[in-house]
């Protein structure tokens, strides 16, 4: 029975936290309300959380305060999206509340909970009911009335869990397009699931990596899909299982019995990291080992190799170690200016657009990738400027970029473009003589003036905004909001232009991703001529993904 969380508890309650949201990226990424291939949700809190994560790992204190302080500090740095900034000022509220706490007790850990609705509801300018805040909020209602009324933990967490998910199932009652698309708030969801790996951490569970166990899939699945994260090895001598070995064999007649709760014991003897995944005719095994010949002489008795790999961890991170200090040596080639103005970018002709226009640093990010708070910090910092302007060019980007700006000693200002078209506009009004505030001022007057329009295919079949919508079918975007859909690209294109152009429009800006193609775009412009022979049009070759096109009309 456990009445106390200490900060080694607090630690593993977080490692299953991470970890049951990493199980549940795709189930929280399919609850976005739009079907576009977006940096989304599940994602964003997933890499948000992992950097916290992995920073308490090396943290060994069992001081609840000293690793909650470790813990946010993670969040904060590795926050991406505005639902990652939203989780990072979550536990930021509650680690703050919990500081010079070694241990905390049930209304010590209410109260908490409490504070960390209050952060997060301040750090939000304008907080919308029916997301990851209106879940929190009520959770920590929740937390405080019962209080009094729980010793034990395990089964406070309970109660409060149950209300989180009480919280979550009636989101579309307080957000109408959630009801509309008929899902429940993907935020939220990816609160309760964190709060769930907590519950599994304070009963000494370990949640495994979640994989599909179908034949199909066992043979498809990629157990070491990224580069290994040496976070915290120092040295290389300090890797203590140098090979990354693989296996996968085929069960035959001739080969052992499968068992495979035997099969993991036994394997776990060679190393760690350990991931195994099975059906009835195939196993795969991953795990890190000094000797990978013994691993598979023992796979090899329970019927076929098919599949054999191995890296050597020890070499890859002496190459880590050769390209950090390559980097650090290079660190004066980033550019030194008294005013740093930093554009997120998408695409190597948007980027090349945006220095022409006066910006200064580039960051790489997007639809696809959101950079993280740190990321944008780093540029400030490295660039040794007094002053610095952010361009976010997305509206997941916002959050990111103003934590950002609070975390630096230069001036700071971010101009909240919620698109690239809206970058293209801010920077056409920069002023290298004025003031940040005069700039800020000028640019975001400038910003009520541009219409902001993209489109891009549709990841599933829905309904919103009033508008039905095909998986694999084209969608047009006016101002982030679903206009037009068809199954070809040239309806979707002029539905979406006859939205976005009206008597008074001057220009159109027409920027073209890596999709697009040139019969495609010459149609477009000749289009756009015909209908509207006294709008200018001004394209682009920006090289973006995922959106073919982008447009900006004044």
């Amino acid at each position: 029975m456990v009445r106390n969380i200490d900060g080694k508890l607090f630690a593993k309650m977080i490692e299953q936290g991470a970890q049951n949201l990493s199980n549940n990226v795709n189930l929280i990424d399919s609850l976005n309300v739009y079907p576009v291939p977006d940096g989304d949700t599940g994602t964003n809190m997933n890499l948000t959380m992992t950097s916290g994560n992995e920073a308490v790992s090396n943290q060994a204190s069992s001081h609840i305060g000293q690793v909650g302080q470790v813990f946010a500090k993670g969040l904060l740095m590795g926050a991406r999206g505005n639902s990652g900034v939203i989780l990072s000022q979550i536990f930021r509220g509650f680690c703050q509340h919990i500081e010079q706490d070694a241990e905390i007790d049930v209304p010590q850990l209410a109260k908490a909970l409490q504070a960390s609705v209050e952060t997060a509801y301040q750090a939000i300018v304008k907080p919308v009911e029916g997301t990851i805040l209106t879940v929190a909020k009520d959770t920590a209602e929740k937390a405080m009335s019962v209080a009094d009324n729980h010793e034990e933990m395990e089964s406070f967490f309970q109660t409060i869990i149950e209300a989180a998910n009480q919280s979550l199932e009636n989101t579309p009652n307080l957000l109408p397009v959630l009801k509309e698309v008929g899902v429940v708030d993907s935020g939220g969801k990816g609160l309760v699931t964190v709060l769930e790996g907590f519950l599994a951490g304070l009963k000494g569970e370990t949640i495994e990596a979640s994989t599909s166990n179908t034949a199909e899939n066992v043979a498809e699945v990629d157990l070491e899909t990224e580069a290994h994260d040496f976070h915290g090895v120092m040295n290389t001598e300090d890797i203590q299982y140098g090979y990354c070995t693989e296996v996968m064999a085929r069960f035959n007649d001739a080969g052992k019995a499968f068992d495979e709760q035997q099969f993991r014991e036994d394997m776990s003897t060679f190393g760690n990291s350990l991931l195994v995944i099975n059906d009835d005719e195939i196993v795969k095994v991953h795990v890190h080992t000094e000797k990978p010949g013994d691993v598979f002489n023992y796979v090899q008795q329970y019927g076929e190799l098919i599949k054999l790999k191995v890296e050597n961890m020890r070499e890859q991170h002496r190459e880590v170690v050769r390209k950090e200090q390559s980097q650090q040596g290079n660190q004066d080639d980033i550019a030194q200016v008294e005013t740093a103005i930093i554009a997120i970018s998408m695409g190597e002709g948007i980027s090349e657009l945006f220095k022409s226009m006066g910006a200064t640093h580039i960051i790489s990010g997007g639809q696809t990738m959101n950079p993280s708070t740190e990321d944008i910090v780093k540029v400030i910092e490295q660039s040794g400027c007094q002053r610095a302007m952010i361009l976010p060019n997305n509206k997941n980007i916002i959050l990111a970029s103003e934590q950002a700006a609070d975390m630096v000693q230069a001036e700071t200002v971010v101009i909240p473009t919620r698109s690239v078209p809206q970058g293209i506009t801010a920077l056409f009004n920069l002023d290298h003589d004025a003031e940040l505030s005069e700039n800020k001022e000028t640019m975001m007057e400038a910003l009520e003036a541009v219409m902001s329009g993209a489109v891009t295919t549709a990841v599933r079949d829905t309904q919103v905004d009033g508008v039905t919508i095909k998986e694999h079918d084209y969608i047009g975007l006016m101002n982030d909001k679903i206009v037009t859909s068809d199954a070809q690209l040239t309806e979707t294109l002029r539905g979406l232009m006859q939205q976005m152009v009206t008597e008074d429009s001057e220009i159109i800006t027409l920027i073209s991703g890596e999709d697009a193609n040139v019969e495609d775009t010459e149609a477009l412009i000749e289009w756009l001529e015909a209908q509207y022979p006294e709008v200018e049009i001004d394209e682009h070759e920006g090289q973006q993904p995922v959106y073919p096109y982008l447009f900006a009309v004044e």
